[in-house]
């Protein structure tokens, strides 16, 4: 049925409906800065414990992620130290790394480590077996730190230092730190903290790499000292050395309460 001017009643009531009032300010605002900050900092691998503090084994891909990123490069030093067979020793350093993707398997974790280690060493070996050179089993890593530091001194450049990003999480501090300048130098300083340990490791192991056969041993014995045990002493110097000052409060999400009816 239609009024006299040809218009729909029930379409003209559902033209004038009010939106309901019933969503939630999340569902009409989206997502927070600080849950972007969350996804970004989760994403990177940064963990926070039930204190609110970082985690910082677990940053660092725990017991077993350690693990992954310790035992091919080991197992290939031995096995070529034994044999001098470097196909051998490389066969074993793959074996070994999947290894523990076949574990994550079992365990129904997420491959996405086990998978970047083994593709890893997988283009590490090609690289040493290409050029018949055991050494450059390292290379990789040398390039790899070289775009870390990059990245991150970019990050700094453009004042979003990467420390910000991701310790920023942590302390429910979201973007907000950027715009204290306070918070920014601190957080600027905690980036230079883990560019220090990315060069330092090229200070020391670029020379051994030159060194060729004879410094193989300590360029592996380096790698693995200044892999994920010089990363966590240098993520937790940049943690402390970014803490907020006493009495400052570097949660800015959280809502005033609201006056009670004494009040």
């Amino acid at each position: 049925m239609t009024v006299a001017n040809g218009s729909d009643p029930q379409k003209k009531t559902a033209q004038e409906e009010p939106a309901p009032e019933t969503k939630s300010r999340e569902e009409t605002q989206g997502p927070s800065i600080a849950d972007i900050a969350a996804g970004y900092a989760e994403k990177a691998g940064l963990h926070r414990n039930s204190h609110g503090h970082v985690d910082i084994l677990k940053s660092a891909g725990g017991v077993q992620g350690i693990a992954e990123s310790i035992l091919p490069g080991l197992v290939f030093l031995i096995a070529f130290m034994v044999t001098r067979d470097l196909s051998a020793s490389l066969i074993a350093s793959l074996a070994a790394a999947a290894v523990f993707t076949a574990v994550r398997l079992v365990q129904r974790r997420p491959l996405t480590q086990a998978l970047a280690g083994i593709a890893g060493v997988a283009i590490s070996a090609w690289l040493a077996n290409t050029t018949g050179k055991a050494e450059d089993f390292y290379v990789l890593g040398f390039f790899t730190n070289a775009a870390y530091i990059v990245g991150l001194v970019l990050s700094i450049v453009l004042k979003w230092p990467i420390a910000g990003l991701l310790f920023g999480f942590v302390r429910n501090e979201g973007f907000e730190w950027r715009k204290n300048p306070g918070r920014l130098r601190a957080y600027t300083i905690g980036t230079w903290v883990v560019i220090a340990v990315l060069t330092l490791r090229l200070v020391v192991q670029v020379p051994l790499y030159f060194m060729g056969e004879p410094g193989l041993a300590a360029l592996a014995t380096m790698r693995l000292i200044m892999g994920a045990p010089l990363y966590i002493l240098g993520l937790w110097i940049a943690w402390l050395l970014t803490r907020p000052a006493p009495g400052q409060k570097p949660n800015r999400d959280v809502q005033p309460s609201k006056p009670s009816s004494s009040d």
